[in-house]
């Protein structure tokens, strides 16, 4: 597909793999993101040119492809940059592929691989530095003002970081205040802290944020460490666990929920998670269950009671909510006294069978 590109391009045109793919390839890693810069030739142009699926976006000129196999490549015309005020959006210009690569976030982040002509070899633009911070493992700003002009830069800093196993150089240490500072003004931010919230590890990546000096910008670091180890347990983890764990740390889940975009599910399963509902062995309940509530227990189910002697019917929903009142009230706390509970219920003249009021 890039040679494809790189020949439907005119003659005077330049492409170039840019960013994370060319990051994490030279780590070994198999890129996900294909991000290409096209200096010298209109992006829409060449778009149209492959014949696939895409999608322009004139504000910046750039497209998204799509390929045969659903996955999607960014073609982005080269462009220069500023920020008139911290946190708002960038005002572009055009620019050449140094220039492009001199905007961007981090110095791993703008290395570039430049595609080839017929009969020329590709080759490694480096106009930052990013290999040798790339060998020595430290992610470092390219500019004095980067995270104060985009304070999401330093969430996005922090999931690399934790992902890849890179430390913070000084000049991103030394920048911490200015984001947090412009943090509120920033509403990337929220968008990179969903992102955060997908990662492999996002407990790893909420730690790397606490070292920095920013743990503040999401709540839940211990519940979101605890399913990290659990993680590295064997037991998958899906983010809707992630986010419902974060939410359950914070003083308004329902706020958070809606800074974050999370939609409604998060909030769904932490109300769940919160309840005495029955959750089976292995569902997203019963495991964020275990972690807020290391008391719970499974209760009796209505097949149970019904082995144990209540009458089919409407029996069995009286039985199930005189068990419910009494774990509210704390009266039972593990399957054991449920049952015990139940035998002395049962046991009782049928006029005092009555549900117990929490």
């Amino acid at each position: 597909m890039l040679a494809r590109l790189a020949r439907l391009a005119p003659p005077e045109a330049r492409l170039a793999l840019v960013g994370g793919a060319v990051r994490d390839a030279l780590l070994g890693q198999t890129p996900l993101d294909l991000d290409l810069v096209v200096e010298g030739a209109e992006v829409e142009d060449l778009a149209r040119a492959t014949g696939l699926r895409f999608l322009f976006h004139p504000a910046f000129h750039n497209a998204t492809l799509t390929l045969e196999d659903g996955r999607g490549v960014d073609l982005v015309r080269s462009r220069r940059e500023h920020y008139p005020l911290p946190g708002h959006n960038p005002q572009p210009e055009p620019g050449t592929l140094e220039d492009d690569l001199r905007r961007r976030d981090f110095s791993v982040n703008a290395l570039a691989l430049k595609l080839p002509a017929p009969g020329e070899r590709p080759t490694l633009l480096d106009v930052v530095g990013g290999l040798g911070d790339l060998v020595r493992g430290e992610l470092r700003p390219l500019h004095a003002g980067s995270l104060r002009d985009d304070a999401s830069r330093l969430v996005r800093g922090a999931r690399i970081a934790a992902r890849l196993g890179l430390r913070a150089a000084p000049e991103l240490l030394a920048q911490v205040p200015d984001a947090l500072a412009a943090a509120q003004h920033t509403p990337r931010l929220w968008a990179e802290l969903r992102l955060l919230l997908t990662e492999p590890r996002p407990g790893a990546a909420l730690r790397t944020l606490r070292d920095w000096g920013a743990g503040g910008l999401l709540p839940g670091l211990d519940l979101l460490m605890a399913l990290d180890a659990r993680q590295d347990a064997g037991t998958p983890v899906s983010p809707q666990v992630y986010a419902a764990a974060a939410l359950h740390a914070a003083p308004d889940p329902a706020a958070l929920a809606g800074q974050l975009g999370l939609g409604d599910k998060p909030l769904r399963l932490l109300s769940r998670a919160r309840s005495d509902t029955f959750s089976a062995s292995g569902t997203p309940e019963r495991l964020l269950r275990e972690l807020l509530r290391p008391e719970s227990y499974p209760p009796l189910t209505g097949k149970e009671v019904l082995a144990l002697g209540v009458a089919p019917g409407k029996a069995v929903g009286a039985a199930l909510a005189h068990l419910a009142a009494l774990r509210r009230s704390g009266e039972v706390r593990n399957v054991q006294e449920e049952r015990a509970a139940l035998r002395a219920y049962l046991g009782a003249p049928a006029e005092l069978q009555e549900v117990k009021k929490p």
